[in-house]
């Protein structure tokens, strides 16, 4: 069986006080805490996936290539997501275009968007999608579909969405003109199941266009970093 998609990890200044703010934005609970690193996980019973927060010294220098859109479930329901949010910290970002979503950055500049209402999400919990950046989003978001799993569906050139074997967000992948030029605040965890190897798993993704990266990451870890095919870094978890 193929790697599935486990978690989004945050490269964070302050993982426990960035990790409490997630908590409460999503209404959701600190699961671990361990050596400052810290996870977020939705309520029994809601779909969602699992926020990890890290800690890192290097600060943010750049717009995210990956972020989180959150849903409302009505014009009204998305003001006060954003008066909500706001009132704990989260900054919004005035935009050059009119939209009808809103642009917040949380207590530490990422970016994250409150949507309009979409019938599309529906049913998939406090996260409606993880977004990436793309220069080719269907050729990624098949390279994502090998990776992650799911069924993946494009809209032209402009957007690819990947729907997950698990409930909870989509990964759609976003046409982005400008290439990756920094390692990434954010990024995605895979797993093996139990019952398969990890280090086939690893040998499978680079054979589908992935290469190991080394982002300091120290020897004896129990995860394997790679990059996708636009150099995002990602973790292959081992088997569980």
């Amino acid at each position: 069986m193929p790697t599935r998609l486990m978690q989004v990890v945050f490269d964070s200044a302050d993982a426990p006080r960035l990790a409490v703010w997630w908590a409460g934005a999503l209404d959701w609970t600190v699961s671990h805490y361990e050596g400052g690193e810290s996870c977020v996980t939705p309520p029994e019973g809601e779909p969602g996936l699992e926020l990890c927060f890290v800690p890192v010294p290097e600060p943010k220098t750049a717009w995210n290539r990956i972020h989180l859109d959150l849903p409302s479930r009505s014009a009204e329901d998305q003001a006060a997501i954003v008066d909500r949010l706001e009132a704990a910290g989260a900054t919004r970002i005035e935009l050059d275009v009119e939209r009808p979503w809103v642009v917040l950055v949380d207590i530490e500049g990422n970016e994250f968007c409150v949507l309009e209402h979409r019938d599309e999400y529906d049913g998939v919990g406090s996260i409606a999608a993880v977004v990436v950046h793309a220069q080719d989003p269907a050729r990624l978001g098949e390279f994502w579909r090998q990776a992650a799993g799911g069924k993946l569906q494009t809209n032209g050139e402009e957007v690819a969405t990947l729907t997950l074997t698990t409930p909870g967000p989509f990964l759609e992948f976003v046409r982005h003109a400008e290439p990756k030029t920094v390692k990434n605040r954010l990024h995605l965890d895979v797993a093996p199941y139990a019952e398969d190897d990890q280090a086939a798993e690893v040998s499978r993704l680079t054979g589908l266009g992935a290469v190991r990266a080394d982002v300091g990451q120290e020897g004896g870890v129990s995860w394997i970093v790679l990059n996708d095919p636009e150099g995002q870094e990602f973790c292959v978890l081992s088997a569980r």
